[in-house]
């Protein structure tokens, strides 16, 4: 027996501990990752839902299940070969030894093929359910602020629930919200751009998101008193300024009267100032003229209309899925609604929990056109919670924390509608139906189950507790509380960022319904500011509309200076909006002084108050209103076409109005006005300005031409004005 001395002893109690042998990779923790980090499960590969080349994985790695299967044993496992792993299909197409529909993904010997190879050697483990769950993940540094064309390498690291951490930057995915600004390549290496802004770089590992984000200042500093000196109207002005105080940017000057006045009109009530009401208001010498005129607008009738309209886009369904008079009724509630300014969570709370017959309680048409629970979540929680579940339907958002499990939980709440009547039968479904609340084994309503599992699932709020609603009470009603309830993260921000893109342009979030981790917002302390406020004034709808059109941002001009004509989403100046179909077409009815007609409309009607998208218009066709036969919810596009400017340059109809022997430009050239009062009229009415000395010297000209008459120059110059940007645009 070896003996061992006191010295001995006392050296190895003092030796460098024994390093632990690399532990053997295992599936979900090490394999999964590899897979996901080189494209093999995208949607592109073999993630698509029938996978590639007869190999199919499940998108983003997620049902573990599903991929060992189909590595390991489909096909008698011919893409592993344990007695020599070296050989297996998997190593061989990867690293490009044979030909692959892929590419080479990693190279022979590289970390990734060693970790695969190491793998198959040990006999395919699986990860031993009792192992440390991947908890969160961390990116370093969490936030940057670059110069341009500067470099930043980031780190990501895993956290584990053993308190073990390890670098998982070579196995995670990188992208970039804006990568004009700020780039990054697949190894984590951001890379600033040549313009100021800033971008939020996502990192994804496994099922796990952080986020970098990287600010890009102009390079000149700006005098703090810059800033300083800035008006403050409301708490609005104080978070923009902030914000361009870190760029380095500076805000455009205020808009004129004129264009104010317009762009007011045109935001609060969707209609064009009179040339009377634009007059008072360019010699109105009162400094709170402004903050007046918008109290003035949110009083009027046209507010509701116009208002009403915008919700009509996302609510509205298809007249010839549900029925006309069903359709008619859910418009005139929503337009009632409005009207009665009734408040924003009432009005989600009443749609949620809607019952009754679609005759006479317009919201219940919310669910005779939405039948199923699952095609119910993804519309209720988009429109009222930012939240995007679609892809959370079939697989793990590829962006978000949602999976399976919480869609069809969610879809829970949607599982116990009862439907009395007739139900759908497009495209002549003019029956009545009435919506309550239907028993647990009902016919027509029953639990939701998950789609893979077949387990019965409990209605849940979205990251909240499973409830236990009793059988008597409608689960929607406990929906409606936990949508609607001020402590729910969500509610407040999503309204208040879809009016401040209807007013300023842009959403703070963009796109307005898609709040997520990974697609942050511009100016958070903002968002969260005006959320509160709305909060504080019990959901009103028209205190955000004038706390944020009081403020001096909305106020800015839409011309750029020299420090701020790249910045798309700080509100250093005011985005110009293609204005809304319907909006134009009451513009050019209202200029022309000749109405437009609609099918089942009365006389008189203006676009801004159809109740539905089918009454024949090729005008409001042109110009983007929402397909009739597209799922709502539809945002309509703001784009601008070929076809617009072909339609206002060739339409016949618009033709018709202007050269109308009852309509404005008759009427102006019978009149006893100059020439030059005639030019005046005619840019107060387009426009809402009065023209330059050299607008007003170009446009009397053409009442000079050989051969022109007072009225072809008037038709003339208004057929011009109609056919420029400033008129079409909201400035």
């Amino acid at each position: 027996m070896q003996r061992f001395t006191f010295l001995t002893l006392l050296c190895l109690c003092f030796a460098a501990p024994v390093q632990a042998a690399d532990p053997t990779p295992t599936f979900e923790r090490d394999i999964q990752p590899i897979l996901t980090r080189f494209g093999c499960n995208a949607g592109a590969c073999h993630g698509k839902a029938r996978g590639q080349n007869g190999f199919q994985l499940s998108l983003l790695a997620y049902d573990h299940d599903f991929d060992f299967n189909a590595i390991t044993a489909e096909a008698r496992g011919r893409r592993i070969f344990p007695a020599n792993p070296a050989f297996s299909l998997i190593l061989r197409k990867a690293s490009g030894q044979i030909p692959h529909g892929g590419g080479k993904r990693f190279a022979e010997g590289s970390p990734e093929y060693r970790t695969l190879e190491k793998w198959i050697a040990a006999g395919t483990p699986r990860t031993p359910a009792d192992a440390p769950k991947l908890e969160k993940i961390t990116v370093s540094p969490n936030t940057r602020l670059m110069k341009f064309a500067e470099t930043q390498q980031l780190t990501i690291t895993a956290h584990y629930s053993d308190g073990t951490t390890r670098d998982v930057t070579n196995l995670a995915q990188f992208s970039s919200s804006e990568s004009v600004y700020a780039n990054v390549d697949a190894n984590g290496k951001v890379k600033a751009g040549p313009i100021p802004g800033e971008s939020t770089i996502m990192a994804r590992f496994a099922e796990k998101f952080a986020v970098c984000s990287v600010l890009i200042p102009l390079p000149e500093a700006v005098p703090a008193s810059a800033y300083e000196k800035l008006p403050q109207q409301n708490f609005i002005d104080g978070h923009v300024w902030k914000k361009l105080q870190q760029l380095n940017i500076t805000p455009s000057e205020p808009a004129s009267d004129a264009q104010f006045h317009r762009r007011a009109f045109l935001d609060v009530i969707g209609r064009l100032p009179t040339p009377d009401e634009t007059r008072t208001f360019l010699a109105d010498k009162d400094p709170k003229k402004r903050e007046k005129l918008i109290d003035a607008l949110l009083e009027r009738p046209e507010y509701a209309d116009f208002w009403a309209n915008k919700w009509a886009d996302l609510l509205r369904p298809n007249p010839y899925h549900v029925g006309k008079k069903a359709t008619y009724n859910f418009d005139q509630w929503i337009r009632k609604s409005f009207r009665e300014n009734k408040p924003y969570d009432q009005f989600v709370r009443e749609i949620i929990s809607a019952n009754g017959s679609t005759w006479t309680n317009g919201a219940t048409v919310f669910y005779r056109n939405r039948r199923e629970p699952d095609e119910l979540t993804t519309m209720v929680s988009q429109l009222f919670l930012g939240v995007r579940l679609d892809c959370a339907k079939c697989h793990h958002h590829p962006f978000e924390i949602w999976g399976q499990d919480d869609f069809y939980s969610f879809a829970a709440f949607f599982g116990r509608i009862g439907r009395k009547g007739t139900g759908i039968s497009a495209p002549i479904s003019g029956s009545e139906e009435a919506i309550h609340l239907g028993t647990p084994t009902g016919r027509r309503a029953g639990p939701v189950k998950h789609p893979i599992t077949g387990k019965e699932m409990t209605p849940t709020p979205l990251l909240g507790k499973p409830l236990d609603i009793p059988a008597e009470r409608d689960p929607r009603e406990v929906l409606a509380d936990w949508v609607t309830a001020p402590e729910n993260p969500y509610f407040a921000k999503v309204i208040a960022n879809r009016v401040w893109a209807d007013l300023m342009g842009r959403g703070i979030v963009d796109p307005v319904d898609d709040l997520r981790a990974t697609n942050p917002p511009s100016n958070p302390e903002l968002l969260e500011a005006l959320a509160a406020d709305f909060r504080k004034n019990k959901c009103d709808l028209k205190k955000l509309i004038r706390v944020i059109c009081t403020s001096h941002a909305y106020g800015l001009s839409t011309a750029p200076n020299d420090r701020n004509a790249a910045d798309l989403r700080n509100y250093s100046r005011h985005y110009r909006q293609r204005l809304r179909a319907e909006v134009l077409l009451d513009m050019v009815s209202d200029i022309t002084g000749v109405p437009e007609r609609f099918d089942a409309m009365p006389p008189g009607s203006r676009a801004i108050e159809l109740w539905t998208v089918r009454s024949q218009s090729v005008f409001l066709d042109s110009f983007g209103r929402p397909d009739p036969n597209q799922d709502p919810p539809c945002e309509r596009t703001s784009d601008t076409t070929v076809v617009q400017a072909l339609h206002l340059m060739n339409s016949p109809v618009l033709h018709r109005k202007v050269t109308s022997d009852d309509g404005r430009c008759a009427e102006l050239a019978k009149s006893k006005r100059s020439v030059s009062e005639i030019v005046d009229e005619l840019y107060l009415l387009a426009y809402c300005r009065v023209p330059t000395d050299t607008e007003r010297a170009a446009a009397v000209k053409r009442f000079e031409r050989p051969n022109a008459t007072r009225r072809s120059a008037t038709e003339d110059l208004m057929w011009a004005l109609i056919n420029t940007p400033e008129f079409v645009f909201n400035d």
